[in-house]
């Protein structure tokens, strides 16, 4: 895309002060509510009733997808012009003269997580006062705006997918880091915006990589970001990065018939789930010792498997390639059936239940499941870390499975799983003797709460409930709920086991082994960190 009429562009977003929390603001909480949901009536009637500025030109044309007069897209975009916004493939002219959106143009709210050190990125813009509030991602027309199938090299924009792999990004400032399989790019702008000195981008589509070098100058990164075309990570033999994140094309499609359409933005050419296992194989030989990855996934059970076990295999064979440990965490985030699972993805490629086409996508995805026996997908993240000390080899790896369905942190999401990520490796290599000579420390979002059957003075069950990184819920017996309650870094748990035994009248040695244990399980839960 011309850089001239990018930089143009900015300038007129920056002037209209296009952003998520002005958008939000024009038509309030329920029309956006509903806006979000693909209903744009309400939104509609609101700015029917208002003036018809700049920013309001724009959310009619780039969020409702209405169609304006030349003079007023005109008025909107005064530095780029109706004619600059045709060039760019933003807007289309129909034959009435009006202009409709060709493109999606949408405001991203920045990471709601501030990077740990300053650091310089965007050049504010004296007119506008100060950094931009928000984003603008280019991307194609979502489902709702399209009215129609998606083209093969469709451009994703941001969804809630992403957005939660954004926020799981640990609050580091990397020397080099990789996005892996870019789309629109906005996970290389997280980067930016962390503070990484050296970034690379890649995506096997060269019209993602436009894309996500467009937006890249529009938000003001473009000489922070190197841009790369390729099949995940053939581009990088021979290098290493501190970060790897990775929203890779995962979703498991049907293989066999040449002539079906496939969506470059999320199937990657490989039976099953082989995309996502090659890119957890490979990713520790190009991590640097320490670096890290965090990627979204899904991965599939067969009849009599266990989907989990069978991502943790993977981890073992990139163990074993890698000549070194790699500690990981698996989140199983969801599980769906193989039908839920082949409706969603018929849905997303435009077909509709009623539709031959929808039948026969949703045939072929069965048939494919049956063919291989399997009977559910699994849904999440994984979190892994190329363990950097030398004396670990292959065999001392940490590898933790997780299926954890509730709610995610709203804030430093990606501080709080670093934390839990830390203490539950250490937790988990530490020898039992470790465990109990460790003073650890109650996280302070950790409660605990008690039921009780009217009229009766004991609990009937005790539970420690988080929020952070993720809601939990875990059963605890008298002793377990007594050592957390005590747990402020003074003592060592072995302290506290026999001060609990010699109160509560319970063998010492059992004492310190239930409590070693829970103390484990409490570390990947975020409710305890050694101090």
């Amino acid at each position: 895309m011309n850089s001239g009429l990018i930089s143009q562009l900015r300038g007129d977003l920056l002037a209209a002060d296009y952003s998520t929390t002005t958008v939000a603001a024009l038509w309030g909480a329920t029309a956006e509510a509903a806006r979000l949901r693909g209903v744009f009536q309400p939104a509609k009637r609101v700015l029917s009733q208002r003036e018809q500025t700049p920013l309001v030109t724009l959310a009619r044309v780039f969020l409702l997808g209405e169609a304006v007069d030349c003079e007023a897209l005109d008025r909107a975009l005064p530095r780029l012009g109706s004619g600059g916004a045709a060039q760019l493939g933003l807007v289309a002219a129909k034959p009435t003269g009006e202009f409709r959106a060709a493109l999606s143009l949408n405001p991203v709210a920045r990471p709601a997580q501030p990077p740990p050190q300053p650091q310089p990125q965007t050049t504010p813009d004296a007119s506008a006062g100060g950094a931009p509030a928000s984003w603008w991602i280019i991307s194609d027309l979502d489902d709702e705006l399209r009215g129609g199938p998606a083209r093969p090299d469709h451009v994703m924009g941001v969804g809630g997918a992403t957005r939660t792999l954004i926020a799981q990004i640990p609050p580091i400032r990397p020397e080099t880091a990789l996005d892996l399989g870019t789309g629109c790019g906005i996970v290389a702008l997280a980067l930016a915006e962390l503070g990484a000195k050296r970034i690379v981008a890649s995506d096997i589509s060269e019209r993602a990589l436009e894309f996500a070098r467009a937006n890249a100058e529009l938000n003001d990164f473009a000489g922070r970001i190197e841009f790369r075309a390729g099949s995940l990570f053939e581009p990088f033999a021979g290098e290493r990065f501190d970060l790897i994140v990775s929203n890779p094309p995962f979703v498991i499609t049907p293989r066999g018939d040449e002539h079906a359409e496939r969506y470059d933005y999320r199937d990657g050419g490989m039976t099953g789930d082989e995309l996502a296992a090659s890119v957890v194989r490979a990713a520790p030989r190009y991590l640097a010792a320490a670096g890290s990855l965090v990627c979204l996934a899904n991965w599939e059970t067969e009849w009599g498997g266990h989907g989990l076990e069978r991502v943790a295999g993977w981890i073992r064979d990139a163990a074993e390639g890698s000549g070194s440990a790699v500690d990981a965490w698996v989140i199983e985030r969801d599980r769906v059936d193989t039908v839920q699972y082949a409706e969603t993805w018929a849905r997303d490629g435009g077909a509709r239940p009623g539709q031959p086409e929808f039948a026969a996508l949703l045939g072929a995805w069965l048939d494919d499941f049956g063919a291989r026996r399997v009977v559910s997908v699994g849904l999440g993240a994984i979190h892994l870390r190329r363990n950097p000390s030398a004396e670990l080899g292959p065999d001392a790896s940490v590898i933790h499975i997780d299926q954890a369905t509730g709610a995610l942190a709203s804030d430093a999401l990606g501080a709080s799983l670093r934390d839990a990520f830390d203490s539950g490796c250490w937790a988990a290599r530490a020898s039992d003797e470790a465990v109990l000579a460790t003073r650890w420390v109650r996280a302070t979002g950790v409660v605990e709460e008690r039921r009780y059957t009217p009229g009766e003075e004991s609990p009937n069950a005790i539970s420690l409930a988080t929020s952070e990184p993720i809601e939990r819920r875990v059963v605890a017996d008298t002793l377990l709920a007594a050592a957390v309650g005590v747990c402020d870094g003074e003592l060592t748990l072995g302290q506290i086991a026999d001060a609990l035994a010699t109160l509560l009248e319970v063998d010492a040695d059992a004492a310190a082994e239930a409590l070693v244990a829970g103390a484990r399980e409490l570390a990947w839960f975020g409710m305890l960190r050694a101090s």
